[in-house]
């Protein structure tokens, strides 16, 4: 047995992803209102506004089919009338926050993500950014990004979202595998990735981003380095390689369109991961973060050298700022000081906002030891170091971490000193179980339920 299949054997466990922490199955919602989120919020907003901006998340969540390996909260029709009402509900939800927070907002980062949000026209996405414009004020560096669907993004969707400040787009591509393609229910030629790549570049988008996924039910080491072969030829600026997480007692039908033992496990699994990332490396792109990939001139490469890098529920983004808004329904907001998400159903969206309320249905406040922790784990899945020379990040629990943390070291996994913690190049894959053994609300109460997706 190789070192590296028995590392896979012995930390390859369920575990959070880390866009939050605390993660959401630890939320106190009891201790939780809707009060509560606007008094941090608006404390958060009146700290830094001003000095950062906020940046703004918006779901769109329709989708004209399933792909059978999306976990994202989505709505499927081809009924188009429904976008309308949609746009019309966000802005109004974005309305009763700019009533809530008095002061203009200084916007500084929008995200349109889904769901597909080339699912809806031009001309509503057109309504859907001047509304929100149209009370805020623009950041002088501001970063403007959206998610399009290479089978449905026109060129006239490129055109009219960068006239309105879009500088970056990302296109889900997966793989390029038939086979892989039928089983996840997302048919999709190379051809229309070129196409819309290329429309991309000739507008001028200054950053586009490919979303790979591997270790997707049938998918081979072929496979994946044909993607990726066929991805560099197009060579966009960043992309995310994503490893799939497989959770069908959580999805239910949705991640149902193939057998468990379809989907590669552990050491293949794994594989897969690594010789793409050899081959991403050998064609100048920058490991950053987990899962992320970038080009020296991207600005994500460039927050990852400077370590600005920051991490929410939107992913990676190379600016920060302490309060980010999600609009739209089932939309994850943070203030720092604490989560809310809005209702998950379409139907329980919509009756909030008729009753003038903003739709928030549960959330965490939190506690002065959460922020610590999060800190150290922003830091680790930013940065693959943190420290504690800081008084401020110093918690009673670190050494009881840093003994629980001893195993991974003799493993070559991380290095500890009596002031930080850096993660090694063997241990970058392993950062999601770094975490864990920091994960505070994880050690006290394992959950009833298998919730996680596994870490390798």
């Amino acid at each position: 047995m190789t070192q590296v299949h028995s590392l896979i054997q012995k930390y390859n466990v369920a575990g959070p992803r880390y866009t939050s922490y605390p993660t959401v199955p630890y939320w106190q919602e009891q201790d939780f209102s809707l009060e509560m989120w606007k008094q941090t919020l608006k404390r958060a907003f009146d700290e830094t506004n001003t000095s950062e901006g906020i940046s703004l998340y918006i779901h769109l969540p329709f989708c004209e089919s399933l792909c059978t390996f999306c976990g994202c909260h989505k709505r499927v029709t081809k009924r188009h009338e429904v976008e309308q009402p949609y746009i019309q509900a966000v802005l109004k939800e974005w309305e009763l926050y700019c009533q809530l927070l008095v002061d203009k907002p200084r916007i500084k980062e929008i995200h349109l993500g889904g769901g597909t949000p080339t699912f809806f026209s031009v001309q509503h996405l057109i309504e859907l950014i001047n509304g929100l414009l149209a009370n805020a004020d623009v950041s002088d560096e501001y970063e403007f990004s959206f998610e399009g669907h290479p089978n449905n993004t026109t060129r006239e969707h490129l055109q009219a979202l960068y006239d309105l400040g879009f500088r970056r787009v990302s296109y889900g591509v997966q793989d390029y595998n038939e086979k892989v393609q039928k089983a996840i229910h997302r048919i999709q030629p190379f051809a229309h990735v070129q196409q819309v790549t290329n429309w991309a570049r000739e507008i001028g988008y200054t950053s586009i981003s490919h979303d790979l996924v591997f270790g997707l039910p049938f998918q081979n080491l072929t496979d994946v380095l044909h993607t990726i072969e066929q991805t560099n030829s197009l060579k966009p600026d960043r992309l995310a390689f994503y490893s799939y997480a497989h959770v069908p007692w959580i999805k239910g039908n949705g991640q149902r369109g193939f057998k468990d033992q379809d989907v590669p496990k552990d050491e293949l699994k794994r594989q897969l991961y690594e010789e793409g990332k050899r081959k991403l490396l050998a064609q100048g792109y920058h490991e950053i973060g987990m899962d992320h990939f970038a080009l020296e001139h991207d600005k994500m490469y460039q927050a990852f050298q400077q370590e600005n890098l920051h991490r929410n529920f939107m992913g990676y983004t190379s600016s920060k700022t302490q309060v980010m808004i999600g609009l739209g329904l089932s939309s994850i907001s943070d203030s720092w000081y604490s989560f809310a998400q809005n209702e998950k159903t379409l139907e329980d969206y919509y009756a909030r906002l008729e009753k003038n309320e903003i739709p928030v249905y549960r959330g965490h406040l939190l506690t002065e030891e959460d922020l610590v922790i999060r800190q150290h784990i922003l830091n680790l899945m930013c940065c693959f170091s943190t420290s504690w020379q800081n008084e401020a990040l110093y918690f009673p629990e670190l050494p009881e971490v840093l003994a629980q943390l001893e195993e991974m070291q003799n493993d070559g996994l991380l290095k500890i000193t009596s002031k930080d913690i850096q993660v090694t190049e063997q241990g970058k894959p392993f950062v999601r179980n770094i975490c864990m053994a920091f994960d505070l609300h994880l050690h006290r109460k394992i959950p009833n339920n298998r919730i996680f997706s596994m870490t390798i």
